[in-house]
């Protein structure tokens, strides 16, 4: 899952939303270090990315790649399931989404401090650039796709990625509103306990 949704996902704590979103920046990081929130939040998400690798509707999501860029479809798949659960986020939280989004930036900016450095600057820029609103669009979400390609280290076939996700949108979509509320039902039995 990508951040919007694993913030989405995680208990409405800012230390626990830090850890849930720390999951994408841990490389170095020493969990015993961390406050107990942030470690718990951190678990969460290592959870609830085990949870969703191993599904059988984000497995079909992936088979319905061409073969050239089905390396990538989980990095695809992760920034388009934000786009989804923007899409048809009424059915899933009685919270207007400009609510939530404004809330989460809010626990980024006050919890820049507990965040390794990597992270900061990546969260400074997602609030500032407003990631999470970007994400209402396909079209957005094809650029930031594009970005991602860019990052990658080595040759690819990841650039123009949103060419591919156009006709499978429909499918796609069917699959991932039958995947999350499985996912979303996951995750709040499996916090772990400090959260309860």
């Amino acid at each position: 899952m990508n951040h919007l949704a694993h913030l989405f996902l995680s208990p409405p704590d800012q230390q626990a939303r830090i850890g849930n979103l720390l999951g994408d920046f841990a490389r170095g990081v020493d969990p015993d270090t961390l406050p107990a929130q942030v470690r718990l939040g951190w678990q969460h998400h290592l959870a609830v990315d085990a949870f969703t690798d191993r599904h059988p509707e984000v497995l079909a999501c992936k088979r319905c790649f061409s073969a050239q860029r089905r390396r990538f479809a989980g990095i695809a798949l992760d920034v388009l399931f934000d786009h989804y659960l923007l899409r048809h986020w009424d059915r899933f939280c009685d919270t207007p989404s400009e609510v939530f989004i404004h809330e989460v930036y809010r626990d980024l900016e006050r919890g820049r401090y507990l965040m390794p450095d990597t992270m900061a600057r990546t969260t400074a820029r997602m609030v500032q650039q407003d990631w999470f609103n970007a994400y209402r669009d396909l079209d957005q979400v094809g650029l930031a796709l594009d970005r991602i390609a860019q990052r990658i280290r080595f040759s690819n076939r990841f650039e123009g990625m949103i060419e591919e996700l156009r006709p499978l949108d429909a499918t796609l979509e069917a699959h991932f509103l039958a995947f999350f509320p499985q996912l979303l039902a996951f995750s709040q039995t499996a916090e772990p306990s400090g959260f309860q």
